[in-house]
């Protein structure tokens, strides 16, 4: 059976999954006894998949079970895309050597979903364990609290410090991780400099930084094209990671206690985008796409050196022999990759809060405009003290 109004595709059916449980287990005499579909997601979750939630009925031998299964397909859009190609990588290759290293660590973290079955020919499909079973669901209609950002960041430290390892020690294990999602070729991230530019110069108090932004229209584009293939073309002196690359609150799951509402615990998912790039990629990104505007202008450095501080315990347990990463050091890569920041605030922020900065008048008399002209000041001032606007 499934939900009124859901499209199927024929190939979902009970002899598909029976066939998708029986090579899991290793058991040709398993037999699906009912099948309910439903959607594997709400609207807006995922742009490059459609997903199908399965609950299955089954008998073998030893009796009859049941299993939640979720079903990630490719959307028309990216059917050509090598979005699959990564993530198939990820959950078959790259999270299960992880998570060896973890377990031989005494490291017990989950840091993916089980995958169950995955293929590109004919049809792109990825099979996972239903984490919604497990207790785990996605934040919705409210921001993360401290808390749940510092449990993201724990197992973002984890997954970079563990590709640290393998960059270090077998770079070719994640030489295949080199297709990113490029945030500058998403069409609307890359036209909100200049009107973010024109912006500063009506707000007498954002006046002084038009300048700056006027020398970083002209090359800021380019750049951040440059630092997706930078570790293969380019390397420089810094810390690569195998980056998530889409970051934020819809692609981590939190585990709370359903008596006492306590976190548990916390795992990405959608490991679509993940390449090798510096790891100021994946926190440029998570200021702007996990924290609130509190967080963001008043939290984020307590936030991002508490990833730090797990980033280096992990280095430490699972035996890194490189040269461990310093706090001097981990900052100035943050300003290294400045250029993120520059695009979230000029461009993705605006957006996100309903502005048109092409209209937008000096009077602030509107609430959501003069916001953004309070967190404009705090961040910009930040900005400058860091020395982001040095040698523009």
């Amino acid at each position: 059976m499934a939900e009124d109004g859901l499209n199927i595709p024929e190939w979902l059916n009970v002899q598909f999954i029976t066939n998708v449980l029986s090579n899991h287990q290793k058991n040709p005499e398993l037999q699906v006894t009912n099948l309910d579909l439903s959607a594997g997601s709400s609207v807006g979750d995922s742009y490059a998949s459609v997903m199908f939630r399965a609950k299955v009925e089954y008998r073998t031998q030893k009796g009859t079970f049941s299993k939640s299964l979720i079903i990630k397909t490719a959307t028309d859009m990216f059917a050509t895309s090598s979005l699959f190609k990564t993530e198939i990588g990820m959950y078959k290759k790259v999270l299960p050597e992880f998570g060896k290293i973890l377990r031989e660590s005494k490291e017990t973290s989950k840091l993916y979903a089980e995958c169950l079955y995955s293929s590109l020919e004919p049809l792109q499909i990825v099979i996972f364990e239903d984490l919604v079973e497990l207790g785990y669901a996605m934040v919705r209609n409210r921001q993360l609290s401290h808390e749940e950002i510092c449990s993201a960041y724990s197992k973002l430290a984890k997954m970079h410090a563990l590709s640290m390892k393998f960059i270090n020690e077998q770079p070719e294990f994640l030489k295949e991780f080199k297709e990113g999602i490029c945030l500058v070729d998403i069409p609307y991230m890359s036209f909100g400099i200049g009107p973010f530019t024109e912006f500063l110069g009506r707000i007498p108090e954002l006046k002084q930084y038009q300048p700056y932004f006027e020398k970083i229209g002209l090359s800021f584009i380019e750049r951040l094209r440059e630092v997706m293939k930078e570790y293969q073309t380019n390397p420089q002196p810094g810390y690569y990671v195998l980056c998530h690359g889409d970051f934020h609150s819809r692609n981590v799951m939190f585990k709370h206690n359903k008596e006492t509402g306590c976190l548990e615990d916390s795992i990405l998912v959608d490991y679509q985008g993940c390449y090798v790039a510096p790891m100021a990629v994946d926190l440029m990104y998570s200021i702007y796409m996990l924290m609130d505007r509190d967080q963001r202008t008043g939290k984020f450095e307590t936030l991002l050196n508490y990833y730090f501080s797990v980033l280096l315990e992990t280095l430490r347990k699972i035996g890194y022999q490189g040269t461990m990463p310093t706090p001097l050091a981990f900052w100035a890569e943050l300003k290294r990759l400045k250029e993120y920041e520059f695009l979230f605030l000029s461009t993705y922020l605006p957006m996100t809060t309903g502005l048109s900065l092409d209209n937008a008048s000096n009077e602030g008399s509107d609430t959501k405009l003069e916001e953004f002209i309070e967190e404009c000041k705090i961040m910009l001032a930040r900005f400058k003290r860091s020395g982001y606007f040095e040698d523009l």
